[in-house]
């Protein structure tokens, strides 16, 4: 059994993988609420495992989503995975959170955008062709992944909360994207099983966050004019 979590979008999302069983157990808060990572995360982690009648004495490996997205939530991820691994005597496996999401699309739509909103103006994005990475993980702004999608060969589709945030930037530069509610932009724990299940597996120590830029409290620190 392979067990995963995420915990770089406001949403929290685990899944347990058996064969061809998956169970995921997700926490996803209304607008405007702030993250439940901390309160939630233990808790659905106990849940998927009861609703498979299993112990972890049969799971086999752990995986987790090492970002990009914000310092706070990659951190409380990060760690308990490592902490649940070590404790455990399991391998982990890092899993990039973008990957993981550009796997919602079939391979039928070609060139693919995850997308997942930074805040203070600003995307974490990865491009795939096909599968393919064409643009790695990256920090930007939806003005300058809008001109990078404008440049593709063919209609690029856009998925993500920073796809859905950033719409009306994106969509002139001919990227398709789905209606806010559709199930394409939300991050799953389950395609995060499906890629540890081909990926190596190793020490927890080695398992680090991605997060691409400083914490945004570094970032107002240093913006700060020195007195």
């Amino acid at each position: 059994m392979i067990l995963a979590f995420d915990t770089a979008t406001r949403a929290t999302t685990v899944a347990l993988a058996s064969g061809a069983r998956t169970i995921e157990g997700r926490d996803d808060p209304p607008p405007g609420a702030r993250p439940r990572h901390t309160t939630v995360l233990l808790g659905l982690i106990a849940q998927v495992l009861a609703d498979a009648d299993a112990g972890w004495d049969q799971v086999e490996r752990i995986a987790v989503g090492v970002g990009p997205g914000p310092f706070t939530g990659l951190r409380i991820g990060v760690a308990t995975a490592r902490a649940l691994a070590s404790a455990r005597g399991l391998p982990l496996v890092g899993i990039s959170t973008l990957e993981s999401l550009a796997r919602n699309a079939t391979p039928e739509h070609g060139i693919v955008a995850a997308v997942l909103d930074a805040r203070r103006g600003e995307v974490f994005a990865a491009v795939f062709n096909r599968g393919e990475l064409q643009l790695p993980p990256s920090a930007l702004t939806p003005g300058a992944l809008a001109k990078l999608l404008a440049e593709q060969a063919e209609t690029p589709l856009a998925i993500g909360d920073g796809a859905i945030e950033f719409r009306a930037v994106l969509e002139p530069s001919g990227a398709l994207i789905p209606e806010d509610h559709a199930e394409l932009h939300r991050v799953t724990a389950i395609n995060h099983c499906v890629l540890a299940s081909q990926r190596r597996a190793g020490d927890p120590s080695e398992v680090l966050p991605h997060y691409l830029r400083l914490p945004d409290a570094e970032i107002t620190r240093r913006s700060t004019p020195s007195r």
